[in-house]
Formats: structure tokens, sequence, C-alpha cells
């Protein structure tokens, strides 16, 4: 959305899109992070994820069609240096335990900035009365909330203590 924000609708399709452009960078980044885990828990919960993530961003498009939004178009600056920040922590020359307990931390702030995202979304979809929209978006956000309580749980009982 190049041009002013002028309402809420407005801000509602920037939301979208943002969340949208999030998923797809989500989506790249996830088999390199896979694919870096050492612990098998860990590798099974990055694949998980991404098959979530994907059906995510498909609820999106389905959200896109509900209420006549292009979901194309935003660049989520914020996901993209995230996943900067995370590129960058796979290069560390780290112990596998070390590295485990450090992608849990990346893929953890992925999840806070989606759940910030998608409750904003939902919250405006609400207001402006798109109930089935609202509906989807706290699908997804119930999702995002899960998946970082299994990270947390990941790192609580296994990789933290592995990493001390």
């Amino acid at each position: 959305m190049s041009g002013k924000l002028k309402n809420l609708d407005d801000l509602l399709v920037h939301q979208l899109q943002d969340l949208y452009s999030a998923e797809t960078q989500i989506i790249e980044a996830l088999p390199l992070m896979q694919e870096k885990a050492q612990n098998e828990k860990l590798k099974k919960a990055f694949q998980l994820h991404l098959e979530q993530t994907k059906k995510q961003k498909e609820r999106l498009e389905k959200i896109g069609k509900l209420l006549n939004i292009k979901m194309q178009g935003e660049k989520c600056k914020a996901m993209e240096g995230i996943i900067k920040e995370a590129q960058s922590f796979l290069k560390e020359d780290a112990s596998a335990e070390v590295m485990d307990a450090g992608l849990i931390a990346e893929a953890q702030r992925v999840e806070h900035y989606e759940i910030a995202g998608y409750g904003t979304a939902r919250h405006y979809a609400h207001e402006l009365g798109h109930n089935e929209a609202a509906d989807l978006l706290s699908q997804t956000l119930e999702e995002e909330k899960d998946t970082d309580e299994k990270l947390n749980d990941l790192a609580i009982q296994r990789i933290n203590v592995k990493a001390e």
C-alpha cells in the first residue's frame, strides 16, 4: 500500500499485507534453521512450523479474497531484519547445543512479532465488522502462541540446560 492511510480499513490492509510478506519470508527461512538444528525434536518443530506457516499464508490469501485485498505490495521490513539477524547467527561458531538454544531464541523473536501482528489485525478486523476474517486471524494467532509455547518448552526442558 503506497498511498496515504486514511482510515482503519486502510490500516487493516497494510497490516494484512505486512503479515503476508512476513509469512512468505518465514517460509524461505525455516528450512535453513531446520538444517542447522542438531536436536531432532527441534528439527521436527521447525518442519511442523514450516507446514503450519504455509497454511497461515493460505489463510491470509483467503482473507484477501473475502475482503477484496491484493496481499502483495508490502515488504515486511521488520521480519526481514529479524531473519537477517537469524541468518547472521547461523554463521556463528557455536557448539551444537548452543546453536540449538540460539535457534530457539531467533525463532521466538519471529513468533513474538507474529503474535503482535496477528493480534492487531484481528482487533482491526473485529472493529470493522469483518467477523470471518477476524475468526481466521484468531485461528492463526492461537497457532502462533502455541508454537511459541512449544519452543519455550523445548528450550526449558532440553536445549538451554545442555547449552550451559
